[in-house]
């Protein structure tokens, strides 16, 4: 039996945050292996084991994956969240990346100047409720299903629930015109799984502060 899956990442959420949630959602165990120091890093970049000198990281069945899209489709693939044809893997892709688009602006945020963090805040908010929540609330309320492709929980769920939390991390009533978007946040939070990665003390990160953002520019010289 192959062992748990070891992520190599910083004590953060960053690229991994997605990885932690998927394999949670997926009901997969996993360790960690906090970068903590520049030495950390070049400990691995000198072991060879970064194939493009970057992390994320993921050691799973035997091969260190890199490239945060690569390591979150062979999960979505291995657990039976990508769909059951091309068709729905397409869909799941274009919804995925949507949300990796919104998530991106606002994993950034708190590494911006202080006097552009206003108006980028502005910008994701616009983009969350103007640009990518009503896509997905158009989506389910097209086929009137609980999930967004197939009638069944895939990455893509999994991933908008997690982009939904973020933006209310910016702005608490972001989902105020987005009904179907709000009945669907509560019930993907339900599933045992992602319910139990939500409560304090799981593996979940919390949200980047100035202490951690201090860490990484260290760790990354930016």
């Amino acid at each position: 039996m192959a062992g748990k899956p070891k992520l190599h990442y910083t004590k953060g959420r960053g690229k991994m945050e997605s990885i932690r949630w998927l394999l949670a959602a997926a009901g997969v165990e996993f360790e960690e292996e906090f970068i903590e120091t520049k030495e950390d890093l070049e400990k691995l970049r000198n072991d060879g084991v970064l194939m493009f000198q970057q992390v994320p990281m993921v050691e799973i069945d035997g091969m260190k994956m890199v490239q945060t899209r690569a390591i979150l489709s062979y999960i979505a693939a291995k657990y039976n969240l990508y769909g059951k044809d091309l068709k729905e893997r397409a869909w799941i892709d274009m919804y995925v990346e949507g949300t990796t688009d919104l998530m991106g602006m606002i994993m950034y945020l708190p590494f911006q100047p202080a006097d552009t963090k206003e108006k980028n805040l502005a910008l994701i908010i616009e983009r969350a409720t103007n640009r990518y929540f009503p896509v997905y609330e158009k989506a389910l309320k097209a086929h009137g299903h609980d999930y967004l492709v197939g009638n069944k929980l895939s990455w893509a769920d999994i991933h908008l629930l997690e982009a939904i939390l973020m933006a209310e991390e910016c702005k608490p009533d972001i989902l105020s015109a987005f009904p179907l978007l709000q009945a669907f946040k509560g019930r993907i939070s339900n599933i045992p799984t992602i319910k139990k990665f939500l409560q304090p003390g799981s593996q979940r990160k919390p949200p980047t502060d100035e202490k951690f953002i201090a860490v990484v520019r260290k760790i990354f010289n930016i």
